[in-house]
């Protein structure tokens, strides 16, 4: 079996990491398989993929598209013309694509049109926003693809909804956890960590990238403002996506408990999570790891394409309503924060899962 892996932006990196693994432990029993790592270069700044091949021991790609930023179109397109001439000068049995990037959707169509199968990891999401473009690739790529692993129930009726037959849809859990359970003991300290004053359970963590948060200077500054408002003080550590630091450089928001830091390394960014009070996101990948780490998440979104962070775990959606948000800090503030749970078979063993299901498929 010949299998190529696409991994495009920090979440795939995340969830392809485990599976490589379980890939090369399958390979030392005996299973014939080869595997190619592309590499789409949709996130090119170095804190924001180089550091994460390096930190979570996935090997060189074997080829980087490197397509860089520009349009969804323009990306989109430059992602497709580069795919098509990999799998034509590499031949591939099957195309494993993770997540809901614009790489997901774009290597999703080039495989089909070539006639190759595809597997999507984390397949079945909906938030129902239609001004998500992810919720544009999921739909695209869930369209498209063979086989589907899924993390939760929630994805498998959404998947059955559509018609998917059961046999193709395999529920393994969730990759990201395995990557997170796998890591955790090796969490780093940032170096900033000591020179803000920071202490276990004494500080926010806040990250933002959203269009409806930051592409609007006046609106990405009501959200800030108003969270720091409701710090008491506390320490507001802002990792800053390059998205949002063009904006913030704008507006020139200063507070004294407001830290704008680089974007930090996966061992590096979930030390500071593990480690906060509290986190303040509008991501949808952070919810799942406090909700397993058991941090209060407060989401500046009006909708998740991951309810059972909510149902089950940690997570609060508030939107941008300042009376949600409120409501949520003095929450957090009178230490009535529900205790999540972890989601059924988010037990580290995801990865694992999703091989058995290829040896299976793919056994000569």
């Amino acid at each position: 079996m010949t299998l190529t892996i696409v991994a495009g932006a920090r979440p795939n990196f995340i969830k392809i990491a485990p599976i490589i693994k379980a890939l090369q432990d399958k390979k030392k029993t005996g299973f014939t398989i080869d595997f190619r790592l592309v590499h789409t270069g949709q996130h090119y700044d170095k804190n924001l993929s180089d550091s994460f091949f390096e930190e979570l021991n996935i090997p060189q790609p074997h080829i980087n598209l490197d397509v860089k930023s520009g349009t969804q179109a323009q990306q989109t397109a430059a992602i497709m013309i580069a795919f098509e001439k990999e799998l034509i000068e590499n031949p591939s049995d099957l195309v494993m694509v993770v997540g809901d990037v614009t790489s997901t959707m774009a290597c999703t169509i080039v495989a089909k049109k070539a006639g190759i199968d595809v597997a999507h990891v984390e397949a079945g999401i909906r938030s129902g926003d239609m001004s998500m473009p992810e919720e544009i690739n999921r739909i695209v790529t869930d369209s498209l693809s063979d086989y589907f692993f899924t993390t939760s129930a929630y994805a498998n009726d959404n998947l059955k909804r559509l018609g998917i037959p059961d046999e193709r849809i395999f529920f393994v859990g969730n990759v990201m956890i395995d990557t997170l359970t796998n890591h955790m003991s090796h969490f780093k300290k940032p170096s900033f960590f000591d020179k803000h004053h920071l202490k276990k359970g004494g500080y926010f963590v806040m990250t933002l990238h959203r269009p409806s948060n930051v592409d609007e200077a006046q609106q990405l500054k009501r959200l800030v403002s108003k969270i720091i408002s409701l710090s008491k003080g506390f320490p507001v550590v802002f990792p800053v996506h390059p998205r949002t630091k063009k904006h913030l450089q704008e507006l020139n928001l200063t507070f004294d408990n407001l830290h704008y830091v680089e974007p930090q390394s996966y061992l590096r960014f979930n030390y500071l999570v593990k480690n906060a009070f509290a986190v303040i996101t509008d991501s949808g990948g952070i919810t799942e790891e406090t909700t397993v780490m058991n941090i209060p998440c407060i989401t500046l979104r009006h909708n998740t394409e991951r309810p059972e962070t909510c149902t089950i775990g940690t997570n609060m959606l508030v939107g941008d309503d300042p009376k949600k948000i409120e409501n949520a800090f003095k929450i957090l503030w009178a230490g009535n924060w529900k205790q999540g749970e972890k989601p059924q078979l988010w037990d580290g063993k995801a990865a694992e899962r999703i091989v058995e299901h290829l040896t299976t498929l793919y056994s000569p």
